[in-house]
């Protein structure tokens, strides 16, 4: 049996530099407050495969999940299970009652055939990325981005629910400490934004293929490209592929699509 549960939602990027998490942004484009990131109402949905099929899940688990409403700090939220066989589900969250984001979650017998590293060049940390125009969009989709480094070090990455103890202990430093979705989805925003300065934007929907869990102290390889762009009604969206790979070995760790506003309507 999957279960839904219950928590309340915790804003971790209210100081980031995507500042429709800050609340005098948010409200600026008639939000209540700081919105919750993407990525982190999507570990919410994505919190009841890892609970059910732990370790079985970070290695080929696939997720979809689409945000449409957001979620605010410190508030309540409920995630329910809506259909459900022995290896998927279907998934709602809310939060005043209102739906904030839907998923479909699945735990294939094979995970598909995984991407392999092209190698990109690696920019480092003093990169400083060009201002996100559709004219910078599309000279990355034809040029081709920068890829980025990042490390998972559980003891370094704060809670994203307010409890706690309602991580999985497989993700915790006192169980595996393996990482969580939040971290992993994060790395889509933080690559594609080191190569395209956003501010503010909207993370929209993804859909994730795991291939193998991340360890304590494992660094993380990012490759991005640039999918397509589009407009719809004043907002101008990107999709882009994220692969991960361990740079220990090249293998790839988890293959993500991403869909974002990258200019709200009115910015």
């Amino acid at each position: 049996m999957i279960e839904g549960w219950r928590g309340e939602a915790l804003n971790l990027a209210e100081d980031s530099a995507n500042e429709i998490h800050s609340d005098k942004v948010a409200k600026q484009f008639g939000f209540r407050g700081g919105l919750v990131p993407g990525v982190t109402i999507s570990a919410y949905l994505i919190h009841p495969a890892v609970t059910t099929w732990g370790l079985d899940f970070l290695h080929r688990g696939y997720a979809h999940v689409r945000v449409s409403a957001p979620l605010y700090d410190g508030e309540p939220f409920a995630v329910d299970i809506l259909e459900q066989s022995d290896s998927s589900y279907r998934a709602e969250i809310t939060q005043a009652d209102k739906i904030s984001a839907t998923a479909e979650v699945s735990l294939p017998e094979l995970a598909p055939a995984a991407p392999t590293r092209r190698g990109d060049p690696v920019g480092d940390r003093s990169h400083k990325p060009t201002k996100a125009t559709r004219a910078a969009f599309e000279q990355l989709k034809s040029d081709g981005c920068l890829a980025f480094r990042y490390r998972w070090r559980e003891k370094n990455n704060e809670p994203y629910v307010q409890d706690i103890d309602a991580i999985p202990g497989l993700l915790r430093a006192n169980g595996d400490g393996y990482a969580n979705m939040n971290f992993l989805l994060g790395i889509t925003n933080w690559v594609l934004s080191a190569n395209a300065h956003m501010n503010p934007w909207m993370h929209l929907e993804t859909k994730s293929q795991n291939y193998r869990a991340v360890a304590e102290g494992t660094s993380l390889i990012a490759e991005i490209i640039i999918a397509d762009l589009t407009e719809k009604k004043g907002h101008e969206f990107v999709d882009a592929q994220i692969n991960l790979f361990d740079e220990e070995d090249d293998t790839c760790v988890c293959a993500i699509e991403l869909r974002a506003i990258y200019r709200l309507r009115g910015a």
